[in-house]
This record gives C-alpha cells, structure tokens and sequence, in this order.
C-alpha cells in the first residue's frame, strides 16, 4: 500500500459526521484497509467532528476541513475547525453519560491524538494499520 491521503471540507452542520464516514469508509475500502481498522477509524473521526461541531467554530465560509491518509502502517484522521482557545482533555469515562465522552473515546480507541491551536483548532489521531493487512 503506497502512501495517499484526501482532504474534504464540509458544512459545519449536525450531519457532517454522517458525510465524512461515508466518504472515508469509501477511500479506506478502495486502499483494502481491514475492517476493525476502518470501523474504528469511522468511530474516531464521528467524535472528531462531533467535538468540533458542538465546541469549536466553523470557518468565514460556514465549513471545516477534514483529511485523512493511509500509508503501510498508520492512518491519520484529522478535522480542523476555526475556533480557538479551548482547552482539549478526555473527562473521565461514564457510561451513563449522554454526552462528553467524545474526547475518552477517542483516547481508548486511537493509538494516539494531539491537538494544534496554531491556526484554529486541528484535532488529529492516528490508528496502527499495518497489524492489520
């Protein structure tokens, strides 16, 4: 599998994470990325926009940016959004919460994550693929 990677920007809207799940289970599919490896990544990216939809700010034109890359052993999500000055850390995990959980999720599900307030706030994960091939 040879290094690729998409960048789409959609609306800063409530059904944004359906589009995005779409089209990333469509670009990992085609790149023969492994089941488990694409449900989890899909469960990542939802939280991602998710957080940024309900805590972050879209940009002048109503939108946020959104890639993902694959290469032999990792895929890398990433959702930047325009807002700024958010502090960013997983609250403990409650399972009779209805809602915050998006950032524990994402700790428990992605090997890794950061976050960058360079330029608004990016929110990137990374999820090990190369077990999985």
């Amino acid at each position: 599998m040879i290094e690729t990677s998409a960048s789409v920007r959609l609306p800063f809207e409530s059904s944004t994470p359906s589009l995005a799940r779409t089209k990333l289970a469509a670009f990992l599919t085609r790149h023969e990325v492994s089941p488990e490896v694409i449900d989890n990544g899909l469960i990542v990216l939802s939280e991602m926009i998710a957080n940024a939809v309900s805590h972050g700010s879209p940009d002048d034109s109503g939108f946020m940016e959104i890639t993902w890359s694959v290469n032999r052993e990792l895929l890398e999500l990433s959702v930047l959004d325009a807002g700024t000055g958010a502090t960013l850390k997983p609250v403990d995990f409650d399972e009779d919460s209805l809602s915050g959980r998006g950032l524990s999720i994402i700790n428990r599900v992605a090997d890794r994550w950061w976050v960058d307030m360079s330029q608004g706030t990016r929110v990137s994960a990374e999820l090990a693929i190369s077990d999985a091939l």
